[in-house]
């Protein structure tokens, strides 16, 4: 049992000697990316520039679809977050505007910054959780779970997320059925709808 306690110790030891290794690890994106990330840029080349992510100052265009857009704050394009373990994206709706059903491989934090939304998850249970959020307001959403927003205010919305991965990807149901190369007879299967409704939706996304 000494014997036992004495080995989990030394590798919590040994774990968080790695953790401190580096100060941190910016992201070098003109190498390929490895299963933990990219290869870390020169410290020498390193700036504060390097730390500082602007792409959330403005409004992103909404006259799309779901009348909405997601501005991604992930490692791809904010190389510092290169092996902490977090990201963030902005998302902007217009009156009426949706961000549809998705999922990340990550959890997910929303607060609301403008306007009045719908959040919601659902469970692998197939329960609904799901509330009007007003500016301030919080939620969370556990990894992996199918999550959605709706703006259901009489202006635009606002709202800024954080994950707890760097690249949590993002997996939208209703794309992944209709905008890929999917063939419209097993989407009919695989969803029950008619074929004039897959080709309907894949019409939609310019697939049919």
């Amino acid at each position: 049992m000494k014997n036992l306690v004495a080995f989990f110790a030394f590798t919590l030891l040994v774990s968080l000697c790695q953790a401190i290794e580096l100060d941190f690890c910016v992201g070098d994106t003109t190498l390929p990316r490895g299963p933990e990330g990219f290869a870390c840029k020169d410290p020498a080349n390193v700036t504060t520039d390097d730390f500082v992510f602007t792409g959330f100052r403005h409004e992103s265009f909404t006259a799309n679809l779901f009348r909405s857009n997601v501005t991604l704050g992930f490692v791809d394009n904010f190389p510092a977050l290169n092996g902490l373990g977090i990201s963030m994206a902005r998302l902007d709706f217009a009156v009426g505007g949706v961000i549809p059903v998705h999922s990340h491989r990550t959890s997910e934090v929303i607060i609301v910054t403008r306007g009045s939304i719908i959040a919601g998850f659902i469970d692998a249970s197939n329960n609904a959780f799901y509330r009007r959020l007003e500016v301030g307001d919080v939620m969370i959403f556990p990894q992996a779970m199918l999550h959605f927003q709706i703006n259901v205010g009489r202006t635009p919305a606002t709202a800024i997320v954080s994950l707890n991965g760097a690249n949590p990807a993002v997996q939208f149901t209703t794309t992944s059925l209709f905008a890929g190369n999917l063939p419209a007879d097993i989407a009919q299967q695989i969803t029950l709808l008619s074929h004039d409704e897959v080709m309907r939706m894949k019409r939609l996304f310019g697939t049919a």
